[in-house]
C-alpha cells in the first residue's frame, strides 16, 4: 500500500467573469497553489486539468487537485485560495470514483532559443562563435504546441515564464512517485476520470 495514496480529489472551477479572462484567473490560481505547495513542502499533491486540449493553448476552466484525503484537507485548511474566492467555486474533497485510466501530468520544456544554446555551447565546449553557429543553426529551436500557463518560480525567483503541460493518458496502471511544487510529475500518475 502507498504511504500517500492518491485516493481523493478536489475540483476548482473558474467562475464566468466579464472583466477577467479565465486563463488570467487560472494563472493566479496556479501561482497561489505553487506558493502553498512550497510552503507546505508537499510532494504528495498532484494536479490535472480535465478540460485541457493538448492541441490548444488553453488549459480550461477547471483545476483538479489529487492526493490523499489528509493531504488535501491540510491544503484546504491553510486558506491558500481565499484571495480568489470571488472568482472560483471549490467543490468538496471527494473520494476518487472507480476508474480505469490514469494520467501523467508533466511539464514539457522546449529547446531554448538558438542564441541561448550557442552561448551554452561556447561556455561548456569552448566553441568559437562561428563554430557554434554551424553546430546550432537558427532552425534549432523547438516550438511547442501544448497548452501552457504563465507563472513564476519560488526557488529560482524567475518572475514569469510559460509552463507547457502535457497530459499523457496511460491505461490501468498507477505509477507511484512524487509531485513537484507545481503539482506536476515526470512519472507519477493521477486518476483520470
Amino acid at each position: 500500500m502507498l504511504a500517500n495514496p492518491v485516493d481523493s480529489y478536489q475540483d476548482i472551477y473558474i467562475l464566468p467573469n466579464q472583466e477577467i479572462a479565465p486563463h488570467i484567473i487560472m494563472e493566479k490560481l496556479f501561482s497561489l497553489l505553487h506558493l502553498e505547495l512550497v510552503r507546505l513542502g508537499s510532494q504528495h499533491i498532484g494536479i490535472s486539468f480535465p478540460e485541457h486540449d493538448n492541441n490548444k493553448p488553453c488549459l480550461g476552466s477547471r483545476l483538479r487537485l489529487h492526493g490523499a484525503g489528509a493531504d488535501l484537507h491540510e491544503l484546504a485548511l491553510s486558506g491558500w485560495i481565499t484571495r480568489l474566492d470571488d472568482y472560483l467555486y471549490c467543490e468538496d474533497i471527494k473520494s476518487v470514483p472507480e476508474i480505469r485510466q490514469y494520467c501523467v501530468v508533466s511539464r514539457v520544456q522546449a529547446k531554448s532559443s538558438p542564441a541561448r544554446l550557442r552561448r551554452r555551447a561556447i561556455r561548456r565546449h569552448g566553441f568559437h562563435d562561428e563554430e557554434a553557429k554551424k553546430v546550432i543553426p537558427d532552425t534549432a529551436f523547438e516550438r511547442l504546441e501544448l497548452p501552457f500557463i504563465m507563472t513564476g518560480s519560488c526557488s529560482t525567483k524567475q518572475p514569469r515564464f510559460p509552463v507547457f503541460i502535457s497530459h499523457k493518458i496511460i491505461q490501468d496502471k498507477l505509477m507511484n512517485g512524487n509531485f513537484n511544487s507545481y503539482g506536476l510529475s515526470l512519472g507519477a500518475s493521477v486518476p483520470w476520470f
